[in-house]
């Protein structure tokens, strides 16, 4: 079995596309945090085409293994 890598996809609209400034943080769309880099990035481009329509909206990676634990290098 390979090694756990959280990430958690979420997305909102921006107050400005230039910058990463949520419209309303209540309103994030938490889609899930998953186990590897490539769920997680399918969760995201499924979530970033259903919001296409609307110019403001974005949706974003994190990568949650690196926050719990920083001293680990990049295994992605």
């Amino acid at each position: 079995m390979s090694q756990q890598l959280l990430h958690l996809v979420f997305g909102g609209e921006l107050s400005d596309l230039e910058r990463t400034d949520f419209r309303d943080t209540s309103n994030l769309d938490v889609v899930g945090i998953f186990p590897d880099y490539a769920s997680a990035y399918r969760a995201w481009k499924a979530a970033s085409q259903r919001t296409v329509d609307n110019a403001h909206m974005r949706y974003f990676i994190v990568h949650l293994h690196r926050l719990l634990d920083p001293e680990t290098e990049h295994r992605e």
